[in-house]
Order: structure tokens, then C-alpha cells, then sequence
């Protein structure tokens, strides 16, 4: 029996009747990838106000890798919810928050002492990630990457790379902020070919602190193991190790943004861990308490006391419901099935993606580790033209055909997977059927 079931053209009359109030009630501003407004979710399907049921490859950005209405996740919030809602760990802290941190501080990469923070959004774990790197090491630059994303406030939106719709008209921005380019070969910034160049990318670090920044008054460098926003780009194993090198040589933080890869969706509990690479801070969010708002900043013992007492929290930081969740998703992930369900959905994507490739010019490229691939679309294979407006017409024929995806990159071009790794097997095929088939109408259209 098909997973999808539709009832109603997509978006159904009820859902164009509460885009019609959305509308009049809502700014502009938060965009609506999929014109559905959702009833209810359930592992790795949706289904809307219209009785439609679809397939979600987007998973809420990536912060359902456990899957939609994860019973352990629920019976834990519930359980949590009887006892208390909030507290406020400044005021009067429960041992759920500690118990976490002690968690987290075990599982993230590093053989040295870990202390972690707990606060509400990745953006927040990513502006205390560098407030503590400056109070560490008494340095003010940051240095980020090119086709990175790191958040939509003020300091996170000065890291991220992407200009529309994320920058244009917000500015002044923070200072202080520099961006390099990132190991990104098929569009290669110095136009060199891997691996010939050596990855070229992250020497030119080197030089990079000649002509743009002191290098004694860099405090952190900060890059996602895998691009999310930008593209789920890979980058070569020699890059993470080679930035580490130079950094700990300079004594300069790596901060290793984990907010859409960790948890699993890789195949490792984080996406460091393919690299053998220990950064000083590693931050999460997403994912890590199964569709609550939670989000942590872990890092060594001695970095993360650096600010004083006061320095750092929120009130709503480490909610005792959000936690009560995260514990039940890392009790599910440390049974290591999760971990092995996404490398077996990543191998299914992989090979059919490949298949696409040789069927379809509009594909240039496929890429991916674990459960996080990427089809980049392109005009044509030799320009490499960025296929932005295909992509757009492919995911609105898969939202149509009753599948759930979504977009990526810097030029709009990538469709990126972000299925709960709960998803079965025939939803997997049946998701991955209706994509191909758009993918051959807009390619032939």
C-alpha cells in the first residue's frame, strides 16, 4: 500500500484557506517551503489539514532524525511535563540538566575533562560558542567559511555566508568576522582539481592571516564538517585535520558546528568523528532533543569556565522538557541502530543518485556521507550554471506528487535529504520513485 496518500490537490482548500489568515496575521519573512499546513506526523510522514498524508525528506530542517511523534521522545516530555514545565537552572537547576551535560561531555570527541551549556536554538549555542572563545583566549576575530550557515542573529547571521535572504538588508554586521573559502571542489575556489591541489584551501589559512587578519588576534575558527545551508557539501578527509593542525599550532579554538550534522545524521553520533578531528567547542541542536527546542555547547573544562559566573545562560536555557527529550533520544542512539539506519538509508540514496546522474545532464554532482546527500542541479555539466530555478520546479512537483523536500545553497540549486532515519524501507523507495520522476519531468521540460 502506497505511503502516500493524496486527497486533494496539493496545497488542499484548507490549507490555502490558512495560508489566506497566514497571510494577513504573519510577516512576510518566515518563508513557507511546502504550502501545507500540517494536522499531525508521525515517523517519517505528514499529514495536512486536507487529510492529504506525504512523505517528509525534510524532517523539520534536519531536528527529527528520531522521527515525527517518537514515543520514548513523547513518554519522557510527558513524564517531564507532569512534574514541572519550567524552573529556570539560574534560579532553582534539576539534575536532568547536569545528567545531560555529563552525557554529552562523555559522548562528544575529546580525552580531556568536557563541560557543556545548555540554551534554546542553534544560533544561541553559536553566540556562546564564541562569546567563550573570546573570554578563553582574550581574542577577538572569528574566522567562518564560505557557503556556511550559522544562524540568523545578529552574530550568527554576521558568520554566515549566504547574502539573500539571510543578510541583505540587516547589516551593520558584527565586526570582527572573517570568511575563507571552503573545501568545496566542484566549485573550487582557486579553480584546482583534488587531489592534485593538495586541498590548497585549508593551507591558504596561512596566508590568509598575511593579508587579512593578525593571527594572534584570531580566537576561533568555526566551520560545519558538512555544509548544510551551503550544500551539503563533503569536504576531502585531509581538510578538518589540516585546519586543526594549523589551528591548535596557532593557538586558535576550532569550533566544529554540529547543528544539522550531528545526531546521527552521518551515520556517527557527529559528523567529526569520520575525520578523527577533536575540536575545543563542538555545539548541537536540532536533532538533539527530537523536535524541542534544545540546543548544547560542549567544549574543554578549562575553555568553557573562562567566563564567569553570570556570564553565560538564558532564562529558558536547558527547559526540563526539552531535556527530558534529548535523554530519550541519545538512550535511542546510543543503541547504535539509528547510526547503522543511516548509512543503510544513505547507500539506497546513494545508488539510485547515481543512476540519476547518468540519466539526467541536470545533475552534476551527488554527494554525501551517511544520510546527508545532496543532488546539485545544474544548466549544464561543463559551465556548471547553477540550475536554480529546475530545482525550484522539481520541488514543487515532488510537494504536488506528495513528497515533503527541500533546498539548499548558496545559488539555490541543491535538493538535500533530510528524512527521519526512522523512515521504512518502502517509504525510502516510494519517496525516492516520486523524486526521480520529477527529476524527469523538469529535465526533459
Amino acid at each position: 500500500m502506497s505511503a502516500i496518500q493524496l486527497k486533494t490537490e496539493i496545497p488542499g482548500p484548507r490549507s490555502r484557506e490558512l495560508f489566506a489568515r497566514r497571510e494577513a496575521a504573519v510577516p512576510r519573512g518566515p518563508y513557507n517551503a511546502t504550502p501545507i499546513f500540517v494536522k499531525e506526523g508521525d515517523g517519517a510522514l505528514l499529514t495536512d489539514v486536507d487529510g492529504n498524508r506525504l512523505i517528509d525528506f525534510a524532517g523539520g530542517i534536519g531536528c527529527l532524525n528520531v522521527g515525527h511523534r517518537n514515543a520514548a521522545v513523547m513518554a519522557s516530555a510527558r513524564a517531564q511535563i507532569e512534574r514541572f514545565t519550567h524552573a529556570c537552572f539560574h534560579v532553582t537547576p534539576y539534575e536532568s540538566y547536569v545528567a545531560l551535560a555529563e552525557r554529552l561531555n562523555a559522548k562528544v570527541p575529546g580525552d580531556f575533562r568536557k563541560k557543556t551549556l545548555f540554551a534554546n536554538s542553534g544560533a544561541e549555542a553559536v553566540e556562546n560558542a564564541v562569546k567563550i572563545a573570546r573570554a578563553a583566549t582574550g581574542r577577538e576575530a572569528v574566522i567562518a567559511f564560505e557557503d556556511g550557515f550559522h544562524g540568523r542573529t545578529l552574530l550568527a547571521m554576521s558568520l554566515t555566508s549566504k547574502v539573500h535572504p539571510y543578510k541583505a538588508g540587516f547589516g551593520p554586521f558584527a565586526p570582527e568576522i572573517y570568511r575563507a573559502p571552503y573545501a568545496y571542489c566542484y566549485r573550487c575556489s582557486y579553480n584546482l582539481e583534488y587531489p592534485g591541489c593538495q586541498v590548497a584551501c585549508a593551507d591558504a589559512l596561512e596566508d590568509y592571516f598575511k593579508r587579512y587578519v593578525a593571527v594572534e588576534n584570531v580566537a576561533a575558527v568555526i566551520l560545519e564538517p558538512v555544509l548544510g545551508e551551503g550544500g551539503f557539501v563533503v569536504p576531502p578527509k585531509e581538510f578538518l585535520p589540516k585546519l586543526r593542525e594549523i589551528t591548535q599550532r596557532h593557538g586558535i579554538l576550532l569550533i566544529a558546528d554540529e547543528i544539522q550534522t550531528g545526531f546521527g545524521r552521518t551515520g556517527k553520533l557527529f559528523a567529526v568523528e569520520h575525520s578523527g578531528v577533536v575540536p575545543d567547542i563542538l555545539i548541537a541542536a536540532k536533532s538533539l532533543a527530537g523536535g524541542l527546542p534544545l540546543s548544547s555547547i560542549t567544549g574543554r573544562a578549562e575553555i568553557m569556565d573562562a567566563p564567569g559566573p553570570g556570564g553565560l545562560g538564558g532564562t529558558f536555557g536547558g527547559n526540563p522538557v526539552a531535556l527530558a527529550a534529548a535523554h530519550a533520544v541519545l538512550d535511542q542512539m546510543e543503541t547504535g541502530e539509528i547510526l547503522a539506519r543511516a548509512e543503510a538509508v544513505g547507500r539506497v540514496f546513494a545508488e539510485r543518485a547515481a543512476r540519476w546522474r547518468e540519466r539526467f545532464a541536470l545533475v552534476g554532482e551527488i554527494r554525501g556521507v551517511g544520510a546527508m546527500w545532496a543532488l546539485e542541479l545544474v544548466k549544464d555539466r561543463k559551465s556548471k550554471a547553477p540550475a536554480k530555478d529546475e530545482t525550484s520546479a522539481v520541488a514543487k512537483r515532488a510537494y504536488e506528487h506528495g513528497l515533503v523536500t527541500i533546498t539548499a545553497g548558496t545559488f539555490g540549486n541543491i535538493l538535500r535529504t533530510l528524512m527521519p532515519l526512522v523512515i521504512a524501507d518502502a517509504e525510502l523507495a516510494e519517496g525516492l520513485d516520486v523524486l526521480e520522476g520529477c527529476l524527469a519531468e523538469v529535465a526533459v521540460g
